[in-house]
This record gives C-alpha cells, sequence and structure tokens, in this order.
C-alpha cells in the first residue's frame, strides 16, 4: 500500500494509474481517448460538414454532427469516464489550406488546455508536401498524419489492385517515405480488403509506426465478412509496428451494443494483443450510433477478462506511449 506520502507528488494521472491498478476498479480506470474530432463549423473550412447536398457516409445521414463540437462538449459527453488526455484526429479540413486546422489546433490546446496530440491532415501525394511536413514537425502538438488512400468498394478489389493515390501509387509511396525518420506515427483508414496493401507498406518502411484506425472498418458483421476481415486483420498484425484502434466499429442501422462489438473486439485483442490495441470515440461522429458512455461502458465490459495492467494498456498507457502525451 501506498501512503500519503508516496503520491503527494504524482500528478492526477500518475495518481489514477496507480489508484486503478491497486483496485482493478473500472471506475477509477484512467483513459486516453486516442481518436476524435473538434470543430467549429462556423468559422472553419470543414466542406464535408457545411456544403449541401452532403457526401455519401457509411452511418447514412450525418447531419445531427454538423454542428460545433469542442472540448466543453467531449468532456460532458464523457460524463463520469475518466477521460484525462485525449488525441485529435484531423476533420478533412479544405485541403487548400493544409496547415489550417494544425494551427488552429495548437491555438486551442494552448487556450483550453486539451487536446493533447493531433493527427494532422497529410496529403502525401501533392507536391507541396515537403513543404508541408517540415512545417507540421515545428508544431508541437502534432503527433501522427493521416491520408485517406485512395480505395474502391469490395466488389470493385482485387489483389492486384493499383490506381493513383492508392497504397501501391509510387507518388504516394514516395511522400510516405518522407515519414522515416521523423518520428510522427501514420494513421491508416481503409477498409479491410485493402489491408494486404497495408502490410506491403509495413514491410517496406518498418521504422515508420503505422496505426490502422476503426479496426480497418468492419462494417459488415456476416460471417463470411466477418472471417475475411479477420484474416486480413491477422495478416497485417504480423508487423510489429502496426497498432489498431478500437474505434468507428458502427454498423449502418444498428445501435452500437458490446454484444454486436465483441467479435470484433475480442479478435483484435487476441490478434494484436493488449499491448497494441488502442480504445477511442471517434467522436463526435460515432455519436451517430452510441452515446459516448455508451461506447466507453461497453469498451469496459468487453474487457473485463483481462488483468488490470492489461486493461490500463488497452485504454491509457499505451496511447501514452505511443502518441508521447504528458503524463
Amino acid at each position: 500500500m501506498l501512503d500519503e506520502s508516496d503520491v503527494s507528488d504524482l500528478s492526477p494521472l500518475q495518481a489514477a494509474r496507480l489508484a486503478f491498478l491497486a483496485s482493478g476498479d473500472e471506475a477509477l480506470l484512467p483513459i486516453v481517448d486516442a481518436h476524435h474530432h473538434f470543430w467549429d463549423v462556423g468559422r472553419n473550412p470543414h466542406p464535408w460538414l457545411q456544403r449541401l447536398p452532403r457526401i455519401p457516409f457509411r452511418y447514412g445521414d450525418y447531419g445531427a454532427i454538423c454542428r460545433d463540437y469542442g472540448p466543453a462538449d467531449h468532456a460532458r459527453h464523457a460524463g463520469a469516464h475518466r477521460v484525462m488526455r485525449s488525441v485529435l484526429m484531423e476533420g478533412e479540413w479544405d485541403p487548400a489550406d493544409p496547415l489550417g486546422e494544425a494551427r488552429w489546433v495548437q491555438a486551442l490546446a494552448a487556450r483550453e488546455g486539451t487536446p493533447h496530440a493531433l493527427a494532422a491532415q497529410a496529403w502525401l501525394d501533392r507536391e507541396d508536401w515537403p513543404e508541408v511536413l517540415a512545417t507540421l514537425l515545428t508544431l508541437p502538438i502534432v503527433r501522427s498524419v493521416r491520408h485517406k488512400p485512395r480505395t474502391v468498394p469490395r466488389a470493385e478489389h482485387h489483389a492486384a489492385w493499383q490506381a493513383p493515390g492508392s497504397l501501391r501509387c509510387p507518388r504516394w509511396r514516395a511522400g510516405y517515405a518522407r515519414l522515416v525518420g521523423t518520428g510522427l506515427l501514420f494513421e491508416l483508414q481503409a477498409p479491410w480488403w485493402h489491408l494486404d496493401e497495408a502490410g506491403e507498406l509495413a514491410r517496406d518502411f518498418p521504422t515508420v509506426p503505422l496505426v490502422l484506425n476503426h479496426a480497418g472498418l468492419p462494417a459488415e458483421r456476416d460471417a463470411a465478412s466477418l472471417d475475411a476481415w479477420r484474416q486480413a486483420t491477422a495478416r497485417l498484425a504480423q508487423w510489429p509496428q502496426v497498432v489498431v484502434k478500437l474505434s468507428g466499429l458502427g454498423v449502418p442501422g444498428q445501435r452500437w451494443t458490446p454484444e454486436l462489438q465483441a467479435p470484433v473486439v475480442h479478435h483484435l485483442l487476441q490478434v494484436f494483443g493488449p499491448s497494441r490495441c488502442l480504445v477511442a470515440s471517434n467522436f463526435p461522429v460515432d455519436s451517430l450510433v452510441a452515446t459516448l458512455d455508451e461506447i466507453l461502458s461497453g469498451f469496459k465490459a468487453l474487457t473485463r477478462h483481462l488483468p488490470p495492467p492489461e486493461r490500463l494498456a488497452v485504454f491509457c498507457d499505451n496511447a501514452l506511449r505511443l502518441y508521447r502525451l504528458p503524463v
């Protein structure tokens, strides 16, 4: 047992970690939300949130999230859950201003004390990428970048598929190569049938940490689709620098529940291991399928079979380490 003198110099996060490890009480579990968004649609350019008609979206009608969402909203939605650090994901700011969002988030963090890290917008195959990257590296809030590669529907995909802007595009890969030695993570959002292409990227650039967003988007939950997704994620998991976010797991037309997500979460914990899985909310986007309490409570329910150190890793410590967050 620790007496008061042992913990008097600890930060609130350090104290929360020790309290959870000592008790196993999940109400005390500190959380890093490793993937969420803030936006100010009245002032900042997010075309997909502002323009009509709206773009096709995997959850269907997303009109409910086309409004401002900031730190106070995130804290209110978290409620009693101890979300103590957060990683903001780029929110598809107008690509004509590739540095605008990163600068806005840097100022927001200085003013509000959150977020604690940013996954910034990146366009790896543009001519201005070297200059944009150089500027991103001067912004302390930036820890990773995301460029959604070109993908195709499952029915149109084949093993040799390649197109400009895709994971196999030579120009895109040359842009990815510039991440080597920068210390930045790469955030990959692509459906699971493209994960063998992601494996080629991991094979060829083993020093660039690759973060699979939203578990490879397993939106179809029939037995055959789930089995194919399991095989694809298991193949990607062989590369040790790849980690996966337990996030964005919504299924169109269905409420987010632990029962719905159990096959996905338990498989990822098995093939990646608790040391390479991160819990994240994808809020406010996933408010279209659940409350933040439902999502965080669901992940807690789905990890109760793990010992406290492994639960702490999944909810907190993995993200602290990967995103170099303040403790």
